[in-house]
């Protein structure tokens, strides 16, 4: 098909905006499709809490509420679609509970379920592969082999585009890969060949760049400040050709702006090596990409190169690694740093002496320099006031019971200037470990299933 189509992307992180997907077939209703992505490295990990206080949980329930909103849409007409990993841990009760309110409200159309990137149990039955070393350390993965709560292969863009050849209005899936939710319609629109590479790098380059939704653009834009209509900055539209060369563009209505240094930054953002970034679908070399202005809010990207993608996927593990807890106490007046400083030391030694001296602390004076590592060290301004923000970490629970029982008592045997127990008692939560390792991907198989609502 020679048509241009158009990819929007309406998600970028779990916690997102829920109005955007309506807001960008209002703005632009020629939209093919619009791409979610709620995954981040330890979303899973938050969702197999989740799952394990609720079977029925363990998907971005936010997601739900999006398909709320595009029902009106999809009831006068819109033949938008929509691809996204919305599903985490249990795809199949996320795409249940889209298709009942779809039910609810008389829209029929296909929903696509897809699995298999869960490859905990295959981790489990050997854990002395090699490949299953910490890819940062090269520990073994048989040193948390019992406290792990998942493992999930970032799976690629053919099962998601099997589904949308099959006409699929809406897939769900686990873990797949960021820039795979764009590379899957465009590989469906144009029937590309799964080793035309150099289309298929195009296509991962269009994904790289709207999978952060606004930070393409003008979202953290080192420009931010000078950009026009921050609160209403539009998500981006991909329009790409069938040669695989596309333009970066958004809403004309909406603010922000999309320019080649907008583009540059989220090209630049989390690639590793320009000459090998690595994706399910194919090998990227970014050294060749050119960009253009041709018009305003319009980039033309040309110029990747691909080859085959390698031989391993890469997994997302995550493990129970103990738990963690963190209060704060504004104070002000003079020598706050000094005085904040102390209140926290006289915290750990309350510890100390209890017998719950706790394997991880840190001691942070917000606002005295310490995140931006010491910048009124050599400054003649002395803040006035600041938070003292102190915080644990433990496998034994009770280090973090005690620890949450001596925040309060600093307001009233503290430093004068003690104003408030800002955070309340800490709540006491799991610290959960990240586990990068490779799987080979001849183990990983996708699943496809279909839902077909109904009138």
């Amino acid at each position: 098909m020679s048509k241009v189509l158009k990819i929007a992307n309406a998600q970028a992180f779990w916690g997102d905006s829920l109005t955007a997907a309506a807001s960008l077939i209002h703005q632009q209703p020629d939209i093919d499709y619009i791409t979610l992505d709620f995954l981040a490295e330890v979303s899973l990990s938050i969702m197999a809490a989740q799952k394990v206080k609720d079977s029925s949980a363990g998907y971005a329930q936010d997601f739900v509420e999006v398909v709320k909103s595009l029902i009106p849409y999809w009831l006068s007409g819109s033949k938008v679609r929509i691809v996204t990993n919305a599903g985490g841990l249990n795809p199949q009760a996320c795409a249940q509970a889209c298709a009942e309110i779809l039910r609810q409200a008389g829209c029929s159309l296909l929903i696509a379920v897809i699995a298999g990137d869960n490859v905990l149990d295959i981790i489990k039955a050997e854990p002395e592969t090699s490949t299953f070393n910490n890819l940062e350390t090269q520990v073994p993965i048989s040193e948390v082999l019992s406290k792990l709560l998942t493992a999930n292969a970032y799976m690629g863009a053919k099962p998601l585009a099997e589904a949308l050849k099959k006409g699929a209005a809406i897939v769900i899936t686990g873990r797949v890969a960021d820039p795979s939710l764009t590379v899957a319609p465009c590989v469906a629109h144009f029937d590309w060949a799964l080793t035309d590479y150099d289309r298929l790098a195009q296509a991962t380059i269009a994904g790289h760049l709207i999978e952060c939704g606004t930070q393409v653009t003008g979202g953290i834009s080192d420009d931010w400040l000078n950009l026009p209509n921050l609160a209403q900055i539009g998500f981006p539209i991909i329009e790409m050709s069938s040669d695989g060369s596309f333009i970066i563009t958004k809403p004309s209505e909406s603010g922000g702006r999309v320019s080649v240094e907008t583009v540059k930054e989220q090209l630049l953002y989390e690639i590793g090596d320009p000459q090998r970034y690595l994706s399910p679908d194919a090998t990227v070399s970014f050294l060749s990409l050119k960009l253009e202005e041709t018009g305003s809010n319009r980039i033309k990207v040309v110029g990747a190169l691909g080859s085959a993608p390698p031989s391993t996927l890469k997994v997302s593990a995550t493990y129970h690694e103990g738990f963690k807890a963190e209060g704060m106490l504004a104070i002000v007046g003079r020598n706050v740093q000094i005085k904040a400083r102390r209140c926290g030391e006289i915290i750990l030694e309350r510890l100390t002496k209890a017998g719950f001296v706790p394997e991880r602390s840190l001691i942070e004076c917000l606002g005295c320099g310490d995140i931006t590592q010491g910048v009124l060290a050599n400054s003649h301004l002395q803040p006035f006031e600041c938070i003292l923000r102190i915080c644990v970490a433990d496998r034994r629970r009770e280090v973090l019971e005690h620890f949450s029982r001596e925040i309060a008592p600093m307001v009233t045997s503290g430093p004068p200037g003690t104003t408030g127990y800002t955070s309340g008692r800490p709540h006491i939560r799991p610290v959960l470990g990240y586990w990068p390792c490779l799987i080979d991907a001849s183990l990983v198989k996708p699943i496809i299933e279909y839902i077909k609502v109904s009138q």
